[in-house]
């Protein structure tokens, strides 16, 4: 076993069973994550190379709020907050504080790294948290848990998510299918990709694929909620297939109750730069605009810390 090393520009290889991860400091961004198998290595998710940014948010940690504020703009324990606007295009504040910033290492092994960041005081955001999060792989795939804990005097709002991208080795997305373990989705208004209404049921709908469906010319940036639990664990698990057999499962835990799908696409100026259409699978504590709508809006009490979890294997 050889010892933990850096991969350099701020990256952190671990290794464990069949799989191999590469973290950036940068966003604490999961920058690599692939399978030793009969047939070879296989990756299991988008890559991108260390030191730049990342297409797409690719990989990054979404806090303390996942997706978009409508006009930047909330009120929580009675007080007006004003964010800055972050997606001047659609008035949106978008995907929190932390997916830019450089997370410290606390800790790295073999198999195991975990960093840490102070969200920090922001116009119109008062509250001081601090994140951790651990990657862990093992002979059962990569394991990620996220903790979050208010330092300050007062209660907080919070919400997380993650940008994963995930993929069948090299297979294109349009020879896969996906398997969604979601009973409902959130329709999202196109122009501002914010909520257009309360969640419905997707049964007999496009949105469907409790079975799974093939992607080929699939457009999808649908929030996912009332996931299928699969076992007594409490995870929910989705599934990219590939044509041969193989694929790549994504599970949460219930602390991430709901699942946005996105699927990258160069026909709306959003390719994923050498794969073209890519499909981003993201764990999210709550749905976009939550901090308005209050649906799943989590409140961390002060010294009170959140943790979740989520993983990716081959299958």
């Amino acid at each position: 076993m050889t010892q933990p090393h850096s991969t350099g520009r701020g990256g952190f290889e671990i290794r464990g069973g069949s799989y191999r991860a590469e973290i950036a400091a940068a966003g604490a961004g999961l920058r690599l994550l692939d399978h030793e198998g009969p047939s070879g290595r296989r990756a299991l998710t988008e890559t991108w190379e260390l030191g730049s940014k990342p297409p797409l948010s690719a990989g990054l940690v979404l806090a303390p709020w996942p997706n978009r504020i409508r006009d930047g703009h909330f009120m929580f324990d009675g007080i007006e907050h004003q964010l800055e606007i972050t997606e001047p295009a659609l008035g949106n504040a978008s995907h929190g504080f932390v997916r830019r910033r450089n997370w410290s290492l606390v800790n790295h092994t073999y198999s195991r790294v975990e960093l840490s960041v102070d969200v920090g005081l922001h116009k119109g955001w008062p509250y001081p948290l601090q994140l951790t999060i651990v990657y862990a792989v093992d002979e059962n795939g990569l394991t990620v848990t996220h903790t979050a804990t208010n330092k300050g005097a007062t209660p907080s709002p919070f919400g997380l998510g993650m940008h994963t991208f995930i993929r069948a080795g090299d297979f294109p997305l349009d020879e896969c299918s996906l398997h969604l373990a979601a009973g409902t989705r959130l329709p999202i208004d196109p122009q501002r990709l914010l909520p257009s209404a309360y969640s419905q049921p997707v049964a007999g709908t496009d949105f469907d694929f409790r079975t799974p469906r093939s992607l080929e010319g699939v457009q999808l940036d649908t929030p996912y909620s009332a996931l299928d639990v699969v076992d007594g664990s409490g995870r929910t698990q989705h599934e990219l297939l590939a044509p041969d057999g193989t694929g790549t499962a994504l599970w949460t835990t219930r602390e991430f109750p709901w699942i946005q799908a996105f699927i990258a696409d160069p026909a709306n100026d959003k390719g994923y730069p050498d794969r073209g259409r890519a499909l981003a699978l993201e764990p999210m504590t709550c749905p976009p605009d939550a901090f308005n709508s209050g649906i799943d809006m989590l409140v961390l009490g002060p010294g009170k810390t959140w943790t979740g979890m989520w993983g990716i294997y081959a299958l």
